[in-house]
């Protein structure tokens, strides 16, 4: 039975393949075009959609955490980015540390935020964004050098479990609930059971 929900999945899906092809043509970034359009489907947009079921919208958005977090390795060839893994893996890790620390700093100088605070939002924009990256990549001859388009590609591709896990941390802080044990336990074991699966 065709439902109306299910004619806007479809029309959504179709709009997402259109403004890929059209964003490429134009030399606009693909996510900036998809924001326009949760923009315009969001809640207070031109064509309102209502998502009260909060569970399920988290649902769907781990599932599409996932497949972002993980969409670098599938397209990336080994024999290009072996001999950039080391500073990959570097800024992918201290990078992301040190964007967000200066993040932060900025938010409690210039902000006059708390620490807590200004450390979050330093750890939820530390990350580039892979697929603004593999776009401009892969899509444009850049013509860049020493091995520099495979070493940012790795890069944009693995800084995303930092941030994640930096992220999960800082709100434990905010919320309270973080202890030194409970924090290295949880850098612990994503670090060791996420290289180890």
């Amino acid at each position: 039975m065709v439902t109306p929900f299910l004619i806007l999945i479809v029309v959504v899906i179709i709009t997402c393949i259109w403004l890929n092809h059209i964003s490429s043509r134009i030399g606009v970034p693909t996510l900036l075009a998809f924001i326009l359009l949760g923009i315009v489907y969001g809640n207070v947009g031109a064509i309102p959609v209502h998502l009260d079921n909060r569970p399920f919208a988290m649902d769907v958005c781990t599932v599409a955490l996932i497949f972002i977090m993980f969409y670098g390795g599938f397209g990336t060839r080994w024999e290009t980015v072996k001999p950039v893994v080391r500073e990959s893996v570097l800024l992918a890790s201290v990078g992301v540390l040190i964007t967000a620390f200066l993040t932060g700093l900025f938010c409690r100088i210039v902000l006059s935020w708390g620490w807590a605070e200004s450390l979050l939002l330093g750890a939820v924009v530390s990350s580039t964004d892979a697929a603004s990256v593999f776009s401009i990549l892969r899509f444009r001859k850049l013509g860049l050098k020493n091995h520099t388009a495979p070493m940012l590609e790795v890069e944009s591709g693995s800084n995303d479990p930092c941030a994640y896990m930096l992220t999960a941390i800082m709100i434990s802080v905010v919320n309270g609930t973080a202890s030194g044990g409970s924090v290295l336990w949880m850098i612990f074991s994503q670090i060791v059971f996420g290289a180890g699966i």
